[in-house]
């Protein structure tokens, strides 16, 4: 053996530790094209043994579909015209009976002692990165059909509100274009009045804090203002930090004119019923009135009918001006109402003395639970004796053939209860939104005008409380009123 021979049976021993020590695919190959040496991961990841490569001319080791398709004898050989390392490539290789696997190569070149003898081929397997760079890229392209598809605003903004990402919606309401609103502060868009607060919620934004969904004009390019619900979420690195803001706004323009008819209709009919109901309850007195000076004009008359057909007349005119003086009320509470510190538990007291007689002739059992401190309220003595009445009388009307009814207070910090329970008829469930609308009646004598409870309902919310019903038809009712206890 030469020298020279022994050189280079030294060097390759010496290559061939370290290439077995490298992660990557590798292989020492000839000017002639064959492979003097093959990592140990190459010879796993193809399934061949040492005596299936060494030796053997590339053509021999890969499939001619892959040397065609990557070019990777040309690559060698410029490698060895040239003594400069070839840029990275992708080959795609499946060894025999293996999966499809994905690499990346270069061709380097290996100087010897006197001449370029060998060049080293690198190839790192990146199948799983590629797969998941594909995944991502999938992923990515679904978002963007996502966000560019929706009809809400999405766009996204650095932590200070310079705008980063403006979808199709963004611009068909705003008719900005992305390129018009890139890198301009998304207060711009805002109307003057909320621009203080846009710029304050950026500031609370990159503080941590959470804000509530708020509702910003817009002002679009032809200058016209447009309601829209914006809900803000912050983008965090892995570290935690804000690192922008995500903003996901609705256009409350169709949903406003929406509600505006709703409101509309709302109004329009409430104001039949109410005519109707004015109509009808005015009519009867009206009508008696009307027959009786008819035969007041009559000259041949006793004088005991003709003081009956006055007193007609008088009733009935009572009856119109009562009517009135209820509907007065109703329509406007603030005039009439005049509040004082007064205890409420005397107001009930009161009011169950003027309904015990009534009680006892329709065979109902009346109890009644009370706290033992007195329930101090800011309010009318007299119109909330007015709203237990009307509450006590309707349970006592649906009671006809008796039954049993309670009224039960208790006070909490901050307001008292009173709960008035009957074990009566009870309400339908179709009819339990309705119980408030003036001249809507369900009363078993019919003898009101519909206003009971509509007086009730505006009295308690002129004193800042709240009434409530929970009812089953033919198990019963129970009215609770809540109010706030006085403070002073």
């Amino acid at each position: 053996m030469s020298a020279n021979q022994a050189d280079i049976k030294r060097d390759i021993g010496f290559y061939e530790t370290l290439l077995n020590a490298i992660p990557s695919s590798v292989l020492l190959v000839g000017r002639d094209l064959r492979i003097a040496l093959a990592s140990r991961n190459f010879l796993e990841k193809s399934r061949r043994t040492e005596g299936q490569t060494l030796g053997r001319r590339l053509p021999e080791v890969f499939p001619p579909a892959i040397l065609d398709q990557s070019g990777l004898i040309r690559h060698i050989q410029r490698v060895f015209d040239t003594n400069q390392p070839t840029a990275g490539e992708k080959i795609t290789y499946r060894a025999p009976g293996g999966l499809m696997r994905i690499y990346y190569y270069r061709v380097l070149p290996l100087p010897g002692r006197d001449k370029l003898e060998f060049a080293i081929l690198i190839m790192e397997d990146v199948t799983e990165q590629d797969r998941l760079s594909a995944d991502i890229r999938q992923t990515e392209r679904h978002l963007s059909i996502v966000v560019e598809s929706t009809s809400e605003i999405i766009l996204s903004t650095a932590p200070r509100g310079q705008i980063l990402s403006w979808n199709q919606s963004a611009q068909r309401i705003s008719g900005f274009t992305p390129q018009e609103v890139q890198g301009r502060r998304f207060y711009e868009f805002c109307a003057p009045e909320h621009q203080d607060d846009v710029q304050r919620l950026f500031s609370e934004r990159r503080e941590g804090k959470n804000p509530e969904r708020l509702e910003w004009d817009l002002v679009t390019k032809s200058n016209k203002k447009i309601s829209i619900s914006w809900i803000w979420s912050p983008m965090m690195n892995d570290q935690g930090e804000t690192i922008g803001i995500v903003a996901v706004g609705r256009d409350l323009t169709e949903s406003r004119r929406v509600e505006a008819q709703l409101l509309q209709a709302q109004k329009l009919a409430a104001l039949g019923v109410m005519g109707g109901g004015i109509a009808h309850e005015l009519r009867n007195p009206l009508a008696i009135c009307s027959s009786a000076a008819q035969f007041l004009m009559e000259d041949e008359i006793t004088p005991e009918f003709r003081r009956e057909c006055a007193q007609k007349v008088q009733q009935g005119t009572q009856r119109a001006s009562a009517i009135i003086e209820h509907l007065l009320k109703f329509t406007r509470p603030s005039e009439w109402t005049k509040l004082a510190k007064c205890d409420l538990l005397t107001v009930l007291n009161e009011t169950l003395e003027s309904v015990t007689n009534q009680s006892n002739l329709q065979n109902i059992e009346l109890s009644l639970q009370l706290p033992d401190a007195p329930a101090f309220v800011h309010g009318d003595a007299h119109l909330l004796q007015q709203v237990f009445a009307n509450l006590l009388l309707n349970a006592i009307q649906s009671m006809p053939s008796g039954g049993h009814l309670q009224v039960i207070a208790a006070t909490s910090l901050h307001q008292v209860s009173v709960r008035v329970v009957d074990t009566g008829c009870g309400i339908l469930a179709a009819d339990l939104d309705k119980i408030y609308d003036p001249f809507y009646s369900k009363s078993l004598s019919q003898k009101g005008i519909g206003l009971g409870l509509a007086l009730c309902y505006a009295i308690v919310k002129q004193h800042a409380g709240n009434i409530e019903v929970d009812s089953v038809s033919g198990q019963g009712s129970t009215f609770t009123v809540r109010l706030p206890l006085s403070q002073d």
